[in-house]
């Protein structure tokens, strides 16, 4: 008898630790795929901010000839 509640502890804790363990990996790849939204984010602000830095150069350099 002490052999089999041994034996359901064991599963029970084994189910509850297989249970946070993936609590926590989803929490991490949360937090990864938020990471990468904010890095695309800012990927995309830099972009931005090259793009109207060169348009401003074109701009006091006369290069930019749109007529």
């Amino acid at each position: 008898m002490d052999s089999e509640k041994a034996s359901y502890h064991a599963g029970e804790a084994k189910g509850q630790t297989q249970e946070k363990a993936s609590h926590m990996m989803d929490k991490a790849t949360d937090a990864a795929q938020s990471t990468k939204e904010s890095c695309q984010e800012a990927g995309s602000q830099m972009q931005a901010k090259a793009h109207e830095a060169a348009d401003a150069m074109k701009e006091a350099t006369g290069m930019n000839k749109n007529n």
